[in-house]
């Protein structure tokens, strides 16, 4: 599975470098759909998936559990915008692929790179393109969230974009809640790798809420009813 998954990302490196800027915008929404399932089959993982996404443009808000669930959501989402941290331009290999996928990068240690992202979150939103964030800032063990940090819905609630909630969730042939892909605390992307690898089982539950609207919300509050969204779906600990 491991050489599998190198081989993908290999191939899906080369489409960037070699093909990527001739295509078109749903040409390259396609490429990402098909290389982000593909991704998840040759990692032995399956897909389960409920409800579907606003068309339009919207702001997606999903719990995080690893680095899989970009691959989950582009793999349901091909058009999604994503906000990460910046050091995943410092990754090899991955840096390039998330280039091509348009991400947004905030440098956490900077206070003030939080304004600028959420400047630009505003900006593609009044385009009616769709961002995905990350609200509770890092990775939790998957079976309970933590706090979400309401700057970035400050973008939606600028714009009255409709927020969608999306609920992420690994099982596998044991476990409702997969250990096997928890990225949390000092776990490498080596060991989770692994981990994953050697998984049976592993299915990705992704279920898109429907959408809430935000015009004139407190975005504070906003997040909090966000955040029960998510936790009532996924029947969180």
């Amino acid at each position: 599975r491991l050489l599998r998954c190198v081989i993908h990302a290999l191939h899906g490196l080369g489409v960037v470098v070699v093909r990527f800027g001739t295509l078109d915008a749903t040409r390259r929404h396609d490429r990402i759909r098909w290389w982000s399932a593909k991704m998840l089959r040759v990692m032995g993982i399956a897909m389960q998936v409920e409800g579907v996404a606003r068309p339009g443009g919207a702001l997606l808000v999903a719990n995080h559990v690893s680095w899989l669930d970009i691959t989950a959501l582009h793999a349901v989402v091909p058009h999604a915008r994503f906000v990460s941290k910046a050091d995943i331009q410092s990754w090899p290999l991955l840096s390039r692929l998330a280039d091509a996928a348009d991400t947004l990068y905030l440098q956490r240690e900077r206070k003030r790179d939080a304004l600028r992202v959420v400047h630009l979150v505003a900006q593609a939103l009044s385009q009616r393109q769709t961002v995905a964030v990350f609200p509770e800032g890092t990775t939790s063990d998957g079976r309970s969230l933590l706090p979400f940090h309401a700057n970035i819905l400050q973008a939606a609630i600028a714009t009255d974009t409709p927020v969608q909630p999306v609920a992420l969730r690994f099982s596998d042939a044991r476990s409702r809640v997969s250990p096997a892909v928890e990225f949390v605390g000092a776990t490498t992307l080596v060991e989770s790798l692994w981990r994953v690898a050697c998984a049976e089982g592993l299915v990705a539950h992704v279920t898109l809420l429907p959408a809430r609207a935000c015009t004139h919300a407190d975005r504070r509050a906003l997040a909090q009813t966000l955040r029960e969204d998510i936790e009532t779906s996924l029947g969180a600990e």
